[in-house]
């Protein structure tokens, strides 16, 4: 399983780009094989890398679909395949090791 953390940002709609993230994320929303959670730089996802990429392409396309003549996106990936890993079992360990 993979592990994804993913930021969309259009270029060329104003200061705020709430409504073209909003976009993107009700490509996640309408499907059920990659589980995900918002944060507020990045959006987390959890399944399988090429299930991913193909979403992550989609919510590219949802943005342009949104009026964004330019989209930059920045991903970050950590896919393990000697073991499961989930994003909650990456903060909680950390979060042990700082006694918390």
């Amino acid at each position: 399983m993979a592990i994804v953390a993913v930021s969309i940002a259009p270029a060329g709609v104003g200061p705020s780009m709430a409504e073209h993230v909003a976009r993107a994320l009700r490509v996640l929303e309408g499907q059920d094989r990659v589980t995900w959670e918002l944060g507020p730089m990045f959006t987390t996802l959890e399944g399988d890398l090429r299930e991913i990429f193909d979403l992550v392409v989609a919510m590219q396309e949802a943005v342009f679909e949104a009026g964004a003549p330019r989209v930059g996106m920045v991903i970050k990936t950590d896919e393990r395949r000697d073991r499961p890993a989930t994003a909650a079992e990456k903060v909680a360990r950390v979060r042990e090791l700082l006694g918390r």
